[in-house]
């Protein structure tokens, strides 16, 4: 089975930064792109960032400037940090990965469980 948990969400204030970090694990044979999405309350989930195996970025037009994306590789992990945040911000912010497993060698879409990203005063 593979797992991505996320961490690093919390409680921030406007302007604070906050880096999210979210782990791969489990009988992972290649990953390909990793992503992040966020969903705000009463609104659809959508794209934040995406992540190539080879370290090609695109962002949401919006966000461009004040979310990073990055990986490590070899540790299976994609990153967002994430700076001048704005209480617009405020959503679960979830990892998305599309991987081969050593089990089927099929590629497949696997989420995480989501972490809370607070922005307020």
């Amino acid at each position: 089975q593979v797992q991505l948990v996320e961490s690093g969400g919390g409680l921030v204030q406007p302007g604070g930064s906050l880096r999210l970090s979210c782990a791969a694990s489990g009988s992972i044979f290649s990953i390909y792109a990793m992503a992040w999405y966020r969903q705000a309350p009463g609104k659809q989930r959508e794209l934040v960032a995406k992540i190539t195996s080879g370290g090609s970025t695109n962002y949401v037009d919006s966000l461009k400037g004040r979310f990073t994306i990055s990986r490590d590789n070899a540790k299976n992990t994609v990153y967002l940090q994430m700076s001048s945040l704005k209480p617009e911000d405020t959503a679960v912010y979830y990892c998305n990965a599309d991987l081969i497993t050593m089990l089927t060698f099929s590629p497949k879409n696997y989420w995480g469980q989501g972490t809370q990203v607070t922005v307020s005063s």
